[in-house]
């Protein structure tokens, strides 16, 4: 039986984030992690945004982290399998530090964030899978790991084991059935593409970047689609609803290769080569998926406590994750200092939480996964979108329609006047 401070089961962001936080402090950590190295068994195609706890953490984070190219230019698309209609925000003010979020290769970034935790003295244990939570007087006391049943022991443990958190459910924390429609899929396709290539296609120069958020084209599954530049290579993927997938005869892989296939995308991947697949589960519920998120002995961070937000626009979860696992953190070095590990004492992990960003935006997004159950959002709002656009571009000596007249029709064609009433008043309250 080995005996630490503080010991983390994940050594994604969320993990990390706190072992990190404690091994500065002089806390003795074991951070677990069950793939064979950091980063393993992660995927990401999006954005890294501003990570304000690992900037008071490591000050110079922006200068050492391993990062691709800084987001200038944002684009959101409606599509269809032939037709797409694009808005795009380029703003040249997020062309100065500090910049607002870079595209990143997950299995260097997070391999790289538990090396700091690592140098910082925390001891990283790979291929360590948890098989069970030890108790003693109701209270977690430490974990049994799948190999060799040995026994780690320490008065906090932390739950960063990601959206299915085995720890969470052995704890008592997550209570009750996973709901599908709550959990997401999330597939990547890697496009080897080099440097100039990607510069000249998405209008980008140096190190700048472009992210495109897509909705429709998923075969009438609920989900959407991202595209993003990395520094000498394209990250394009798919978020997809678990539930409304079982549903359908549709894999993600097939989807997937629709969409490469679809002629705006193929246009973007022309002369790329396929380097890699990859897949993950994501938390979709948010807020509403939300387990207990401490209790005595133990709290849960990151994907495990469900800090995901999904809203079409923007998918959250490492700046969620990694301000968790600070916090998480700086809560167990204060209980270290009162030799208190009550549940009590663990409270200010989650008030800290709820004065921070994390829970507040999580809140203030707590309807959007019930707006994002609407199917039509998947298939008649870009079918309604890209219709609109073609019937006013298209000039084949007919006369054309009044404006208004022209948009009702579609309206009603596509969608239905009460739906989209009902729709509009949904979203606004959603968002």
């Amino acid at each position: 039986m080995t005996v630490f401070d503080a010991i983390v089961v994940g050594a994604g962001p969320a993990g990390s984030s706190a072992a990190l936080t404690m091994a500065k402090a002089g806390l003795k950590v074991a951070l677990l992690e069950r793939g064979s190295f950091p980063g393993e068994k992660n995927m990401f195609g999006g954005v890294l945004h501003r990570l304000t706890a690992l900037e008071d953490v490591l000050p110079n984070f922006w200068d050492i982290a391993p990062l691709e190219r800084h987001i200038v230019k944002k684009t959101l698309t409606f599509m269809t399998e032939g037709s797409s209609f694009s808005v795009n925000f380029d703003n040249q003010a997020a062309n100065q530090p500090p910049y607002n979020g870079y595209t990143i290769f997950r299995p260097t970034f997070d391999r790289w964030l538990a090396d700091q935790a690592v140098q910082a003295g925390a001891t990283l244990l790979s291929s360590s899978t948890v098989d069970e939570v030890l108790r003693e007087g109701g209270r977690i006391v430490g974990v049994r790991l799948l190999r060799d049943n040995a026994e780690l022991r320490a008065p906090i443990v932390i739950a960063a084991d990601g959206v299915l958190s085995f720890v969470a459910r052995k704890a008592g924390l997550r209570q009750g059935r996973f709901n599908p429609d709550h959990q997401g899929v999330c597939i990547k396709a890697l496009i080897d593409m080099p440097k100039d290539v990607i510069d000249d296609r998405f209008g980008l120069t140096r190190r700048e970047g472009a992210s495109n958020e897509i909705v429709g084209n998923t075969g009438g599954v609920r989900g959407g689609t991202f595209l993003y530049t990395n520094y000498n290579s394209l990250s394009l993927g798919m978020v997809l609803e678990l539930g409304s997938l079982m549903k359908t005869d549709w894999t993600p892989y097939h989807l997937l290769n629709n969409l490469m296939e679809q002629p705006q995308i193929a246009k973007l991947l022309r002369g790329g080569r396929l380097l890699e697949y990859s897949a993950h589960l994501v938390p979709k519920g948010g807020y509403q998926m939300q387990p207990e998120l401490f209790s005595d002995g133990i709290m849960v961070t990151g994907d495990a406590a469900a800090l995901c937000i999904v809203t079409g626009l923007n998918l959250e979860g490492i700046n969620l994750a990694a301000q968790s696992g600070v916090i998480a953190g700086k809560t167990a070095i204060v209980a270290h200092q009162q030799r208190d590990f009550s549940k009590g004492c663990l409270s200010n992990y989650k008030k800290q939480l709820e004065d921070s960003f994390v829970l507040k935006d999580l809140k203030l997004y707590r309807r959007t996964p019930d707006m994002l159950h609407n199917d039509r959002i998947y298939q008649q709002y870009p079918e309604l979108v890209c219709g609109m656009m073609d019937e006013i571009y298209r000039i084949d000596g007919r006369p054309k329609a009044k404006m208004s007249q022209m948009i009702l029709r579609q309206v009603k064609e596509k969608i239905g006047l009460k739906n989209m009433l009902a729709d509009v008043y949904g979203g606004w309250r959603s968002l």
